[in-house]
């Protein structure tokens, strides 16, 4: 059975492998590596460039400033998605799966990073979504080795993974409820002079509203007993505010104890992270991670 399974994962390793050319292997450990003096440079000048760039958008929409350096934004936004989109491009070229790449979180986060600036020219106003990019400053804990913060943000991904079918049938139940619930107080508050319970879709947005404790205010019950199921919905607020906090609390304390340690190594096949530390090769593919 041992060597059943090495002869598979072997074959597997030998199927995926595609030697990369020594300028394509040279970029890839550039870009997609921070184990090398190189590869890290060019990330912390990504993370400078990303931070430039966000702040640049977000002072745009301040009308004095954009007033006085309109132009200057101009030049910058144009400049941060000439050199995002050649880091994308490079990415692409560099990837032994390009499409593996492209289809990965940190590929549809590199791609919509540069998208907006371009649809700028068919849509005014959607150069304002490049702040988008800030994203990106995820792969901080990366690049800096912070691996212990790569390792929480596992369990947490992990816990909520665990969690997803009890949340989905505690959510199925809330929106019944809230539908009930509206449809209680549309019949109660419908009839009133000058009643805001205009229709059971806008009772049902009340409840919702008082529900989740928000209480906008602009619709309230002003029949006695309006404001009796009101008071009963605010109390069932905490409850709905403390199931799901309880269920992912439960998930990450069981998930933490078998948790173990991550890398900072990318496969360079699939594309995927969050490999054990003493990881060898890929937990997805079966690929030989790189090692510097």
């Amino acid at each position: 059975m041992y060597f059943c399974t090495l002869y598979h994962l072997q074959e597997k390793m030998s199927k995926h492998t595609t030697p990369l050319s020594p300028w394509r292997e040279r970029i890839y450990e550039i870009i997609f590596e921070a184990d090398t003096p190189e590869g890290k440079l060019f990330d912390v000048v990504l993370l400078v460039m990303i931070l430039g760039s966000v702040l640049a958008v977000m002072l745009e929409t301040v009308e004095e400033v954009e007033q006085s350096y309109g132009n200057l934004f101009f030049i910058l936004e144009w400049a941060f998605t000439i050199f995002f989109t050649i880091e994308y491009v490079l990415r692409l070229l560099s990837a032994r799966r390009p499409l593996k790449y492209a289809k990965s979180f940190y590929g549809i986060i590199d791609l919509l990073a540069i998208v907006p600036t371009y649809l700028s020219f068919f849509i005014i106003g959607t150069q304002y979504f490049l702040v988008i990019r800030a994203f990106r400053l995820i792969r901080v804990f990366r690049i800096f080795k912070l691996a212990q913060f790569l390792n929480e943000g596992e369990v947490i991904t992990t816990a909520l993974k665990r969690s997803k079918n009890k949340i989905f049938v505690f959510l199925l139940f809330i929106v019944l409820m809230v539908v009930i619930i509206g449809s209680i107080i549309y019949f109660i508050e419908g009839g009133t002079p000058n009643s805001k319970f205009t229709s059971i879709p806008r009772s049902v947005y009340w409840a919702v509203v008082t529900i989740t404790t928000v209480g906008y205010g602009d619709i309230s019950p002003v029949t006695p007993i309006g404001q009796f199921l009101a008071a009963i919905v605010m109390i069932m607020g905490y409850g709905v505010i403390a199931v799901p906090t309880g269920i992912v609390t439960s998930e990450l304390t069981r998930t933490e104890k078998t948790h173990e340690e991550m890398s900072t190594q990318v496969c360079p096949n699939c594309m995927s992270e969050g490999h054990d530390a003493d990881a060898e090769y890929c937990k997805i593919c079966g690929e030989e991670l790189n090692e510097h």
